[in-house]
């Protein structure tokens, strides 16, 4: 209970109840008109009406001696109340009475201020004051009240009022908060342990002034083991080294909260962290495949495209850029290339006009390089991989569609003959949507690996294929519609050859070993190391032993240095190249694959003859005659003028042979090419001197001739128009018909005949010709009683003759109808 007293009039006392506090500040007696008060020792403050703080007042103990008691200012100026109280009654703040209460009830007390009527209300009899309300000190933490005693009637202050704090006393009833949550948060990928991440922070509305309820300690729930976080501080660092953003990029971390200093029963709040590996340069671009193979039509113009191909770098953004360029190949000047600026591709595209009767193939070779290099991870280089292109061209067609631009299929090696690759299809887009019918060109698979089933196109091996000679097999599946005008089209099929454990392993070198003659046992001559051409990668593995059939031999052992290499120990001495020069080592080499191989690989050990240090001086045999008496140098000038004087021989011969070429040719265009062009008119039917009639028959039959197709004459042609009957044939008309057709009869069995038209020039006029000049201008005007009617039996030749002479009379005929 807490009290305040005051001096003049009237003092008012107020007793002040704390709920939940037992132990009192401290207890005075006073004696002043018979009041008791309770001190309250706070904040002290000075009010007006106080005299003094400290006043002597005199009191007579039993014993006559006087006291001294040193008179006490009571200050009050706070009090505390339990937040989140939830009991059936009513709080007792505190109590408020005047000295100058009597008891009569001519007192009433008022409270104002906040919270003054709603949250606290005071008996103005008692002066008892109540909180009616749960009080929570988030929302509000203290109330500045005001007591005041008023007498009832004329509601005339009795005495000044006075004013005190009422302070919510905290309790543990707030979670720890993250109010920024959930974070994001960027590290770098590779970034070495410790690195720091972020921070997060939570708050807690609980006072901190007040025990451990706002004591905060952090804990990760999720992430690890990636990630840590410092518990006091809140900040996150990275716990695991060579983190790759290519093998994980994004990781969800859980982090907690707990007040009271982490402790059992503390509330605690958690939030989430998205933490993201940023990307740096350590991977270096890598094409798919080692050769791509595209196909071109010709009738593509310049600019159109004709394939893409593009490197992979894991790398994002810049890391992961990559710039291509043509560096090599013969089309260089046919083709081009350019980025994709939205897919990073290399575009190849028609630089000209490609011709496929003139070249069929070409061959380019492409680099793609990472221009944007980290310095930290150049070591890991280089950041630049190389591919070839060989790019096909093709004949100009309508072609179906595939209905995917290209295929990547996969076949075990030594797979057996009849092995089914994949599937390819394809439509014909036209509107007629004509079956189709596949095949494999032969141009793309040369050595016939495989085969396809014309009609549902499937790809079947034709032979066991072998990965170690070619790992990847770059066809071409074509497509034809069947009907319509045959059209067809080709799509890339890309074929992986997979690896099985099928070579045994092999010396990495077939060098031949020196050994000095005095060479001492137990010394080691030479270490050998092995190759497999199947794809084992860091898990290949060797293993060295001597063959079993020189197993015990008594001049050299093996000891396999279990690390895929062996050593070649000497177990004697006193070789000697007079007794063996060549010693033939036998060593069985096996492999750890399934099923595991082995070879026996043949070690050529050749005896040297050595100097005191050991140094080599010869390893060959020394001849102890020579025969012939020549140094080697005589030898190879003999040589060198064998050689000179057989070249002579043949550079004679080709010139020979250059020369006689141009006169074949000269005798072959003079046969064949004897036209004579002329201008003059025949002589006609007696005109047998200028002519040959033979060339007049020949001519007859064959019109073609004239047009520059010249038939052969050596066997018998078929008669392209055969002569109409006809009636009227007077008798010249007979004698010229007959005489041609014996003329024609002769030249058919004629076996000496060229074979060759010959044109000749006619310049002789004749004799008294019945048919006089064959001009159709005189003709037409020249009145004659001639009948020509005779022409009509002559043939397609003298066809214009006969309509123009021979049906006189019938337009004469029908002149005389319409002029009637």
């Amino acid at each position: 209970m807490l009290a305040m007293k005051r001096t003049g009039l009237g003092s008012l006392r107020v007793f002040l109840l704390l709920v939940g506090i037992s132990a009192l500040c401290s207890v005075a007696l006073g004696t002043r008109r018979g009041n008791t008060a309770l001190d309250h020792r706070g904040h002290r403050h000075r009010h007006s009406g106080h005299s003094s703080l400290h006043t002597h007042r005199q009191r007579t103990g039993k014993e006559g001696q006087v006291l001294h008691r040193s008179k006490r200012g009571w200050v009050w100026n706070q009090f505390f109340v339990i937040e989140e109280y939830t009991g059936p009654d009513p709080v007792l703040v505190g109590r408020l009475h005047s000295d100058v209460d009597s008891g009569v009830g001519r007192i009433k007390y008022i409270l104002s201020g906040e919270g003054a009527g709603t949250i606290f209300v005071i008996d103005d009899k008692t002066g008892n004051i109540h909180a009616t309300k749960t009080l929570d000190r988030e929302e509000q933490a203290q109330y500045t009240l005001t007591a005041q005693a008023v007498n009832r009637d004329t509601n005339k202050p009795l005495e000044p009022p006075s004013e005190f704090i009422v302070k919510v006393q905290d309790i543990n009833d707030n979670p720890p908060e993250f109010l920024h949550g959930p974070y994001y948060a960027r590290v770098p990928e590779m970034s070495n342990v410790g690195t720091s991440v972020m921070q997060v922070t939570a708050t807690d509305a609980d006072d901190p002034t007040y025990g451990n309820s706002a004591r905060l300690v952090y804990s990760i729930l999720q992430g690890q083991p990636y990630f840590s976080v410092e518990p006091q501080t809140g900040i996150i660092r990275t716990a695991l080294p060579n983190m790759d953003r290519e093998a994980r990029q994004e990781y969800d971390v859980l982090i907690q909260a707990k007040d009271m200093g982490g402790h059992m029963g503390g509330l605690s709040g958690t939030t989430e962290v998205k933490i993201t590996l940023t990307d740096v340069n350590d991977n270096p671009p890598k094409f798919p495949q080692s050769v791509y193979s595209m196909s071109v039509s010709e009738d593509k113009v310049p600019g159109e495209e004709v394939g893409r191909l593009k490197a992979k770098d894991p790398d994002m953004g810049d890391n992961g850029m990559v710039n291509y360029k043509l560096i090599d190949g013969d089309g260089m000047n046919m083709f081009e290339m350019s980025t994709d600026s939205e897919t990073r591709e290399a575009v190849i595209k028609l630089k000209k006009p490609v011709d496929f009767e003139t070249k069929r193939s070409y061959t380019l070779k492409v680099e793609g390089s990472n221009p944007h290099i980290d310095p930290q991870y150049v070591s890991w280089g280089p950041y630049k991989d190389e591919a070839t292109i060989k790019i096909s061209v093709e004949d100009a067609d309508e072609p179906p569609a595939f209905v995917a631009p290209s295929y990547t299929f996969e076949v075990e090696e030594n797979a057996p003959e009849g092995t089914s690759v994949g599937r390819v299809h394809a439509k014909d887009t036209d509107v007629a949507n004509n079956p189709v019918r596949y095949m494999i060109p032969l141009y793309t698979d040369i050595e016939q690996f495989f085969s396809i089933n014309p009609e549902d196109g499937m790809i079947t091996t034709k032979r066991p294929l072998d990965r170690e000679a070619q790992a990847w097999h770059n066809i071409s599946a074509s497509a034809t519609e069947i009907g319509g005008h045959h059209q067809d089209t080709k799509v890339r099929v890309n074929i992986k050859v997979k690896d099985v454990n099928d070579n045994a392993p092999e010396f990495a070198t077939n060098n031949e070993v020196h050994m000095c003659e005095t060479v001492v046992p137990g010394k080691v001559i030479e270490t050998v190391s092995a190759v497999d051409k199947d794809l084992m990668a860091h898990r290949q593995h060797f293993t060295f032993r001597l063959a079993p059939e020189v197993a015990h031999n008594h001049n050299f052992s093996v000891k396999d240095n279990r690390d895929s290499t062996a050593s070649i120990y000497v177990l004697r001495k006193g070789f000697s190249r007079g007794t063996q020069d060549v010693y033939y080592l036998p060593i069985e080499i096996n492999d750890n694959g399934l099923p595991s191989m082995r070879s026996t690989n043949t070690l050529t050990i050749r005896v040297c003859s050595c100097d005191s240090r050991g140094t080599i001086l010869s390893c060959n045999v020394e001849p102890y005659v020579l025969a012939a008496g020549l140094s080697t140098g005589a030898l190879i000038a003999i040589l060198a003028c064998i050689v000179i004087l057989l070249a002579i021989v043949v550079l004679f011969v080709a010139l020979r042979r250059q020369k006689k070429e141009p006169l074949i040719v000269f005798e072959e265009e003079d046969i064949r090419e004897n036209i004579i062009t002329y201008d003059d008119e025949g002589g006609g039917e007696e005109d047998t001197e200028a002519f040959d009639i033979a060339t007049l028959q020949v001519s007859q039959k064959n019109p073609d001739g004239a047009n520059g197709f010249l038939p052969r004459k050596d066997i018998k042609p078929e008669l392209q128009f055969p002569l109409r009957p006809g009636g009227g044939h007077t008798g010249h008309s007979v004698d010229v018909d007959d005489f041609i057709k014996t003329r024609i009869a002769e030249a058919d069995s004629d076996a000496t005949a060229p074979p060759y038209d010959s044109i000749q020039i006619y310049g002789y006029e004749g004799r008294g010709s019945l048919a006089g000049s064959l001009s159709s201008l005189e003709s037409v005007t020249t009145e004659s009683d001639l009948d020509y009617d005779y022409l009509q039996s002559w043939g397609p030749r003298f066809k214009k003759l006969a309509d123009l002479y021979g049906t006189k009379d019938c337009f004469m005929d029908d002149e005389d109808e319409e002029d009637s």
